[in-house]
């Protein structure tokens, strides 16, 4: 739908003056020092347009700084940590992500990998701790709590996540700088320097919430990214959806009404559990707990919790859980914002859980994401239209303004040089090259990288490996791709030495179990002799004879087994003298060092890939909108992006 319906910007803020007139332009983001300011461009080509349509930037103070297991008792209550598939797998780090130039929260997952023919097995056994860093997302730091409990952005003070926060932008701002060359670093240097004041001078002596900092931000930021003064009106979550008598009426709380009343509560569970079975890590209402709703409460100074309603009372599953009775079940919205008033004051806040947030606030606003951004906007559509068909309930909501930007193709005026990270230089070919010149490769390097990444998973054998190494690197690759194959060649042969003492053992076996089953049946056949024809007799000439022929046949049965006995000892002792030679010994371990270099390069290929090809995408789409004014003060690398930038409507 997205390629089908895509225009120029301009075009889709006019169609969306027909669709949704009035209807303000909402940007809402956990974070400031990402891609929200890049939106100050929509407010700039709204007032271009002549709109009269306003933008709100908000801060999403509801949501928390993510937990990692295993942190409790550091000293620091936060601390910025990377995100790979190993130790912080699965992190969410949504209220304080930070991305340094061309990187972003691409992480090289342990399936690449795989699929790409590493032997993750081998390379953990051999290289602990190896595939942390290999598999970390580029360019990109999360701010994490220690602490077991921490509260909403809204309710938590600045100035104990202030100190991490100012750390981790200016060690995103180091990396960035490191990546511009020649006058342009030292322009970059001076824009650097001057964001880290703004960051300062905004912090208010480390007055006031996390939620309330980075609103005070937000206007700032999106006139420093555009390099000029951007009006935008600025709001907050706890304020748009501050829950009361007086503001339970809005049509922001519409959708929420289904879920409390009798007649639609039950058909508007099943609607939400239909729609969540479809969207990947999300959980039916059940899980939360019996009454649920996919709504969560704010009790000031008690936290954030799923609201669970019964018949006879209701419960917020705050960190202590907070409850309230009631004679009669609740006829809706009203009536809840009456109870949840009474009890805990006119300043509670009733959030939607991911799902059910799009539909309760694009009922007043048009939710301006960037293209990627909010992936499970497809399971509240899923879920509205399941509303629509149960309940026959048609929600009134405005589309999705969806942008998709062209960043780096949009440096082709930028006048500056790069140099490029690590990471990326060996996919370029070069250590520096313009930003022109970057805005004309990087898509050809990425399509390239994708050819690597198969071509490397088709090399499963290490042999094949090495072959490509040679082929591609050449190098040192070259006269290792030499020596293996000698030690290849020589082990084989050293190989077919054993093979053929490996049989010569088992053949040896074999005549050992034969003769020592023709001693048992020797010896078996003399004492039958003994008992029939000696035992309590007197044996004839005859009878003697026979006897003293069966023991030489026990004599020959034991000397043939010893003779077995002694063929397979010189075997096996041949065998380990051929396994036990230095020579064999030095040769394989020589082979594996090689087999295990191979596999280690193979990982770094292969992270180096991925950063090239979907790392540079992915950033592409959601660039930290910073890096616009420090690489290009003068403002071009932000209007050629805002002028190229495209947009569809998204109906809900």
């Amino acid at each position: 739908m997205a390629d089908a319906h895509c225009r120029p910007l301009d075009e889709t803020l006019e169609e969306l003056e027909r669709i949704a007139p009035g209807a303000p332009l909402l940007a809402l983001g956990q974070t400031v020092f990402w891609d929200e300011p890049m939106k100050a461009g929509l407010a700039l080509r709204l007032k271009a347009l002549g709109s009269s349509r306003r933008l709100v930037a908000g801060s999403h103070d509801t949501d928390y700084f993510a937990k990692l297991p295993g942190e409790k008792g550091r000293r620091s209550r936060f601390r910025a940590v990377p995100h790979n598939d190993t130790t912080t797998k699965g992190l969410w780090s949504a209220a304080g992500e930070f991305s340094a130039l061309f990187g972003g929260e691409t992480v090289v997952t342990r399936e690449t990998m795989a699929a790409a023919g590493a032997r993750l097995a081998r390379i953990e056994h051999d290289r602990p701790g190896f595939l942390d860093e290999a598999t970390e997302a580029f360019g990109w730091r999360g701010v994490v709590a220690n602490d077991e409990r921490v509260p909403i952005t809204a309710e938590l003070p600045i100035k104990y996540a202030l100190p991490e926060l100012k750390a981790t932008l200016d060690w995103a701002l180091r990396e960035t700088t490191a990546c511009l060359a020649g006058s342009a670093r030292d322009i970059g240097e001076d824009r650097a320097d001057d964001l880290r004041k703004l960051m300062c001078d905004v912090a208010d002596e480390r007055q006031g919430s996390v939620g309330e900092y980075y609103e005070r931000m937000l206007p700032e930021l999106y006139s420093f990214v555009a390099g000029e003064r951007v009006d935008v009106d600025t709001t907050s979550t706890t304020r748009l959806l501050g829950f009361n008598r007086e503001t339970c009426g809005l049509p922001r709380f519409g959708l929420l009404d289904l879920f409390v009343r009798g007649e639609t509560k039950a058909l508007a569970k099943a609607a939400y559990d239909e729609a969540v079975a479809h969207g990947p890590g999300m959980f039916p209402l059940g899980r939360f707990g019996t009454g649920a709703v996919p709504f969560d409460v704010v009790v000031p100074g008690m936290g954030r919790g799923t609201l669970r309603i019964g018949n006879r009372g209701l419960v917020i599953m705050t960190p202590t859980p907070q409850f309230l009775s009631f004679d009669e079940p609740l006829t809706g919205v009203a009536d809840l914002a009456e109870k949840l008033e009474s009890k805990f004051g006119p300043d509670c806040t009733i959030v939607g859980k991911a799902v059910a947030l799009i539909g309760m606030l694009a009922s007043e606003f048009v939710f301006a994401f960037h293209e990627g951004a909010s992936s499970y906007v497809k399971v509240s559509r899923a879920m509205h239209e399941r509303l629509r068909e149960t309940l026959g309930v048609e929600l009134r909501l405005n589309p999705i303004l969806r942008v998709r930007y062209s960043t780096w193709n949009a440096m082709r005026p930028v006048n500056a040089w790069l140099r490029l990270p690590g990471v990326l230089q060996r996919a370029f070919g070069t250590e520096e090259l313009s930003a022109a010149s970057f805005a004309e490769r990087w898509a050809v390097v990425g399509n390239e990288q994708e050819e690597l990444l198969a071509e490397l998973g088709r090399c499963k054998k290490s042999n094949c490996l090495i072959k490509m190494l040679d082929r591609r690197l050449g190098g040192a690759w070259k006269c290792l791709s030499e020596e293996y194959l000698r030690l290849h060649a020589d082990l084989e042969a050293l190989e077919g030495e054993m093979a053929d003492l490996l049989r010569e053992r088992d053949e040896a076996y074999a005549r050992l179990r034969e003769c020592r089953r023709a001693r048992v049946q020797a010896e078996w056949a003399k004492g039958e002799h003994w008992r029939a024809e000696i035992f309590e007799k007197k044996p004839t000439a005859e009878v003697t004879a026979e006897r003293t022929w069966l023991s030489d046949a026990v004599e020959a049965a034991i000397h043939a087994t010893s003779q077995a006995e002694a063929a397979l000892r010189s075997v096996r002792a041949r065998q380990a003298q051929r396994v036990g030679d230095p020579r064999v010994m030095n040769a394989r371990a020589r082979r594996r060092e090689i087999e295990l270099e191979a596999e280690l390069k193979r990982v770094r290929l292969v992270r180096e890939a991925v950063v090239s090809s979907r790392g540079l995408r992915a950033a592409e789409r959601r660039p930290s909108a910073w890096w616009l004014p420090v690489v290009s003060p003068d403002g071009t690398w932000f209007r050629e992006t805002v002028r190229t930038a495209q947009a569809w409507l998204e109906p809900l």
